[in-house]
């Protein structure tokens, strides 16, 4: 059974840093597209990162220069890095998990399966 379980999340002063992670089984998590979603109340899911099994990386227009994704396959865990946090930044965010062996870019409707989120609440 896939799942995914994120961390880390918590409430920080704007400009300040938090590192998410996303621990998966269930599944060969080297071979698929994992990315990084968020959401914040009455907006719609906006795509933070993705990276494929061969290190192929890919940012929202926001987050760009601000957040890094990376991932630990031995351990099965998706990181994202957070630097220079903004009140904006506010939201749930969630990792997902995408067909097998594509490229699926930060398209949420591409993913299939999803972690339950963490909050992350960024303070003025």
């Amino acid at each position: 059974q896939v799942q995914l379980v994120e961390s880390g999340g918590g409430s920080v002063q704007a400009g300040g840093s938090l590192r998410l992670s996303c621990a998966a089984s269930g599944f060969t998590y080297s071979s698929y597209c994992i990315a990084w979603f968020r959401q914040a109340p009455g907006k719609e899911r906006e795509g933070v990162a993705v990276i494929d099994s061969n290190g192929n990386t890919d940012y929202g227009d926001s987050v760009k220069a601000r957040f890094t994704i990376s991932q630990d396959n031995a351990k099965n865990t998706l990181y994202l890095q957070m630097n220079h946090l903004q009140p904006e930044d506010t939201a749930m965010y969630y990792c997902a998990a995408g067909p097998e062996g594509l490229w699926v870019g930060l398209d949420p409707l591409e993913y299939n399966y999803w972690g339950q989120g963490t909050q992350v609440t960024v303070s003025s």
